[in-house]
């Protein structure tokens, strides 16, 4: 689990996030949801040590991020796994040199080992047999199951997705999101979620908290999300009028 515990973060005179206090739990998907401007994408790079807070701690069990050294950071980062809104692979490697490269520079496997390592992930993600060909020839929504192999090939405790589903088809974020849903249970991961995708909030939103203007406006799992009272969460989840007036009509 990580642990948040009061977090506030200011940039020249705005307070961006205020006071934000919460649990992401191991073995499910912690999801981080809010407008743009919320401060979510700034909340997800204080865990991931990017940024540091002005005031509060960041805890990965009982290794506290905010005061570690340099090598204690390093040792926390080692256990995580990130997949990029973008993807970030780099095109002139193949798919199995994307994957490999975590190994690369942190492992002391041998060729053989890395390599029954990056086919074991392309098959966990049903892409078996692409070990040569480049990011270029496969689709979108290839690349990112890609990118989920290279964020688990490190047999990570913590997985950081942003956006995950940016510039997917309805079809595929499903995918996407199960992929993940289902990795995150296997292993008991500790995984987190910036997202403002409703599909992914509704299918797998197993522990959400929603960002309002820097605060913790609202927590909870997305069998509350519809029946709950907060005016925050419903302006949010309702901001289509064309979903407001769909779901209206269903009751």
């Amino acid at each position: 689990m990580i642990r948040v515990e009061n977090i506030i973060k200011t940039f020249g005179k705005q307070e961006v996030l205020k006071g934000i206090s919460f649990l992401f739990e191991a073995g499910k998907t912690n999801l981080i949801i809010g407008k743009s401007g919320s401060g979510k994408t700034v909340l997800l790079k204080i865990l991931i040590g990017l940024l540091h807070p002005d005031s509060g701690s960041v805890w990965y069990e009982n290794n506290n991020l905010t005061t570690s050294t340099k090598d204690q950071l390093r040792q926390i980062r080692l256990q995580c796994g990130m997949l990029f809104q973008g993807n970030a692979l780099f095109d002139s490697m193949t798919i199995e040199e994307n994957i490999r490269f975590p190994m690369d520079m942190f492992s002391h496997k041998t060729a053989k080992e890395k390599l029954h390592r990056v086919n074991d992930c392309l098959e966990r993600v049903s892409l078996a047999g692409i070990n040569h060909k480049y990011p270029s020839e496969i689709s979108g929504g290839m690349q990112k199951r890609v990118g989920i192999a290279r964020a688990i090939v490190l047999n990570p405790k913590f997985l950081f997705c942003d956006e995950p589903n940016s510039g997917l088809d309805p079809k595929t974020s499903i995918t996407i999101d199960n992929l993940i849903s289902s990795i995150t249970k296997e292993n008991n991961i500790t995984t987190i979620i910036n997202t403002h995708d409703m599909n992914s909030v509704m299918e797998i939103g197993e522990n959400i908290c929603l960002l309002d203007n820097g605060y913790l406006a609202w927590q909870g799992q997305k069998e509350m999300v519809l029946s709950d009272q907060s005016e925050v969460l419903h302006d949010f989840i309702f901001a289509s009028p064309f979903l407001q007036k769909l779901v209206e009509s269903a009751k």
